[in-house]
């Protein structure tokens, strides 16, 4: 078998554009260089702070963004994402990397967003796409849809006492004197149930605009947090149109109040009561509903499906911050191509 040359890579990659390289068209329309300054100001030590200038030089901080992009879009590790980085052409160049090009190895990766954790800098960064997607005309439009999904963590081996006293905010007994046994506890992530199952990790409350179906607001929690408590955390005061959407866990006499105190027509679903099932109209209505609350569920099944999963493999709730942020975020990436692809097939 003959050396790969450069015409041969070149024909590669023209083939790989002919396949339809979705990374070649995320490449083409976000803005990646607008992440620059927000990211170096945290990742790059200032002339006076660095030891030496001897080494080698730091990978380019758009490039270890990007990186972390590609971990969301396919869920992988930071040890898939190197090898699968050194493997595949279309990761190469969706990165600016060429076959001789040095890839940072999974500890790289780990430092680089361990520097956005501890920076809390992912929500910023999903604000000023967001701010992109204004400036392209993609502004929130048409109401609200608010939600929340479970976003599952690897579940621990406690004891009951061990979880009584991680649940009350305590660290169990003996831990301490075990450190690498407490470093590797979540003592952030909760237990909930939904539909009978029991579910442990972290969740993730979004506001979707029914227009355009962008992700528009978040927030993090950790499972055990009921849904309607983040209500106000996550209403998009910028949406063109004041109607808000729910499923009924958000239904309640202070919910309908706040709403209607701060100008929003509730839209949420209806509940029956004992003995006080809804009526007909009430029932109809909660369909018609539905049929718009449905978009919200569009968001979470891309982010399960197209994505690979809505899992965190990170201990903590600084970390999980970072993957329900940067999960989001591509959403909101992966959603423009989409609709850019759509108003040009409209043209």
């Amino acid at each position: 078998m003959g050396q790969l040359g450069f015409y041969d890579l070149d024909s590669r990659l023209k083939a790989l554009s002919a396949k339809g390289d979705p990374l070649e068209a995320l490449e083409a329309l976000v803005p990646f260089e607008s992440f620059r300054a927000d990211i170096e100001a945290v990742v790059r030590l200032a002339p006076e702070e660095r030891k030496s200038n001897a080494g080698r030089k730091p990978f380019d901080a758009v490039m270890m963004f990007k990186i972390l992009v590609l971990q969301t879009l396919y869920n992988l590790a930071d040890e898939q994402v190197e090898y699968q980085i050194r493997d595949r052409l279309s990761f190469m160049r969706f990165l600016g990397l060429g076959v001789e090009d040095v890839v940072p190895d999974a500890t790289t990766v780990w430092l680089f967003r361990e520097a956005l954790s501890r920076a809390n800098l992912v929500k910023a960064l999903f604000d000023r796409f967001n701010g992109y997607l204004n400036a392209k005309g993609y502004i929130a439009r048409g109401g609200q849809i608010i939600d929340a999904t479970i976003v599952s963590a690897p579940k621990p081996h406690n004891t009951r006492e061990e979880n009584e006293a991680i649940k009350a905010g305590k660290t169990p007994e003996g831990w301490e004197e075990k450190r690498a046994k407490n470093a590797q506890k979540d003592k952030d992530a909760r237990w909930t149930k939904k539909n009978e199952q029991s579910f442990y990790g972290y969740k993730n409350h979004i506001s979707v605009d029914r227009k355009h179906k962008l992700i528009r607001r978040y927030t993090e929690t950790d499972a055990a947090v009921h849904d309607s408590q983040t209500l106000d955390e996550v209403l998009d005061k910028t949406n063109t149109s004041n109607e808000v959407w729910a499923d009924r866990a958000y239904r309640s006499a202070e919910t309908d109040a706040k709403l209607k105190a701060k100008g929003y027509k509730s839209r949420i679903h209806r509940r029956g009561a004992r003995n006080n099932p809804l009526c007909k109209r009430q029932q109809a209505a909660n369909t018609t509903r539905s049929r718009v609350r449905a978009r919200v569920e569009h968001v979470f099944a891309d982010q399960e499906n197209g994505m690979g999963g809505k899992l965190v493999r990170t201990i903590g709730m600084m970390r999980a911050r970072v993957k329900i942020g940067l999960m989001n975020l591509v959403y909101n990436m992966r959603r423009l191509v989409q609709l850019e692809r759509m108003a040009a097939a409209s043209a």
